[in-house]
């Protein structure tokens, strides 16, 4: 491992692609503590940590604490993610964007500038509505904004939009010229810095306020590890198809006959459908914040409510997202009319299967049964934390529904859940292992490109994309 770590500073490239890296994530934690202008951010940050265990305490997450601090990175990553998904449904239905995405670089260049804009008017919405709003909130009766008015609007709206575009422009270089992965980098960031804090109320809630006993803390260790364990066995886990070459003369030379397999992930997305499933659950609580009083505002108020975190409509359409999501972005990132034409060019084939069209149909078939297994997981890993903290609810469905009986027959930790706030939750784990096996998967490649040993001799990390 020593040696390892010494080869990174031995090659010129590596050690500068890593300490650019590590630059711009200094920036951007930098960037996390700067405040908006016109905020009482005491106030705000006594009304933030009431709504914690809501879709705003996972949104604060995905910032790295920026939202609950309302800094100049308080939108995150989250609407040029949502631009993404936006602009690749689009891509379906809209010949002009599906031409662009065949041109090859020059189309996705374009498709990535329409990706830049759509990120910058999206921000300038989610501002607006954030600003609109905490001009009417107020904390034990003291406001806010100290000075509201259009100055405050139009102060809020430029930067925090500025602020996004930044965060954007910092996970394009780091994909571009550090190490890759640059906004699940910045993701993963935010969540690392806040390990020391969680592991300070862990302490004080065992050994200060005694709110848990030490039984209860080796109980949340031996789960955590298991959630580890569990995100770890899936991620590395894979489907092999078996492959094989047949014989063939090249020059002097008999190659081929050898077999061998296609490997396809179990689950190729990572944590990516979660995040496109988060970031579709804001737009409702966005377009509720431009909403307050009058009939159709209680209209608003009163749907929004019913996909309040945590409420069975909500859970329920975060769930379907990430299967959604799961299919979604695999069909992106994989193509099996492409795989299946590599092979028959290489001379191989799939036994018992036709190349050609055959061969890419069994291999979509493969993908779809896997990726129903990758979605149910995601969903599990993203929920754990919702079960911990405030249960299921489905005891507050309408009789119609089986809410009455859900009220009798099911466990009460389940319905309610054990008001156990565990920062250490299922998608944070998912993230932090998953970015960390494909950024210790990328190192080792580089360094066995330059004939370097990779950190593990005896069995190679395989990242999320090794199958891609």
């Amino acid at each position: 491992m020593m040696e390892s770590l010494k080869s990174l500073w031995e090659i010129t490239d590596l050690r500068k692609r890593i300490t650019f890296t590590l630059i711009l994530m200094a920036v951007y934690r930098l960037g996390s503590f700067i405040p908006t202008p016109g905020i009482n951010a005491s106030v705000f940050q006594q009304y933030f940590n009431q709504m914690g265990g809501t879709l705003f305490g996972l949104l604060s997450m995905f910032s790295g604490g920026s939202l609950n601090r309302l800094t100049v990175f308080a939108l995150g990553i989250m609407p040029y993610i949502t631009a993404q998904i936006i602009l690749q449904l689009l891509t379906v239905v809209s010949p002009t964007l599906e031409k662009l995405q065949k041109e090859g670089e020059l189309g996705r260049r374009k498709i990535t500038d329409y990706t830049r804009w759509m990120t910058v008017g999206l921000s300038a919405f989610q501002s607006l509505g954030i600003a609109i709003a905490l001009q009417r909130e107020t904390s034990l009766g003291v406001p806010m904004v100290r000075n509201p008015g259009p100055g405050f609007i139009f102060t809020t709206v430029l930067t925090l939009t500025a602020g996004a575009v930044f965060i954007m422009w910092l996970g394009e270089q780091i994909t571009s010229r550090g190490i890759g992965n640059g906004m699940s980098l910045l993701i993963f960031a935010g969540i690392v810095v806040g390990l020391p804090s969680a592991i300070g109320n862990l302490y004080s809630n065992v050994f200060v306020t005694r709110i848990w006993s030490p039984i209860t803390l080796i109980m949340l260790l031996v789960f955590m590890l298991a959630i580890v364990a569990f995100i770890v066995f899936f991620e590395r886990g894979e489907r092999r198809i078996p492959i094989q070459y047949a014989k063939r003369i090249v020059g002097r030379r008999i190659v081929g006959g050898v077999s061998t397999h296609l490997p396809l992930k179990v689950n190729s997305g990572g944590v990516m459908p979660i995040i496109f499933a988060v970031s579709l659950l804001t737009f409702p609580q966005t377009i509720g914040l431009f909403w307050k009083g009058g009939l159709f505002g209680k209209f608003v108020n009163g749907f929004l409510g019913l996909f309040a975190w945590g409420e069975p409509l909500y859970t329920l359409t975060y769930i379907l997202l990430i299967i959604f999501f799961a299919h979604f972005y695999l069909s992106i990132i994989y193509n099996p009319d492409e795989v299946a034409d590599n092979v028959r060019k290489q001379g191989g084939f799939i036994p018992g299967i036709r190349p050609g069209r055959r061969t890419a149909d069994y291999v979509d078939d493969v993908l779809t049964k896997i990726t129903w297994v990758a979605g149910f997981y995601l969903a599990l890993v993203a929920l754990i934390p919702e079960i911990m903290l405030a249960g299921l609810r489905l005891n507050h469905l309408p009789v119609w529904l089986g809410g009455a009986w859900f009220d009798t027959h099911l466990p009460t930790w389940l319905l309610h859940g054990l008001n156990v706030h565990f920062y250490f939750g299922g998608t944070s784990l998912l993230i932090v292992v998953g970015v960390a096996m494909d950024t210790v998967q990328q190192v080792e490649a580089q360094l066995i490109m330059r004939h370097y040993e990779g950190f593990l001799k005896k069995g190679r990390v395989r990242g999320r994309r090794a199958a891609s």
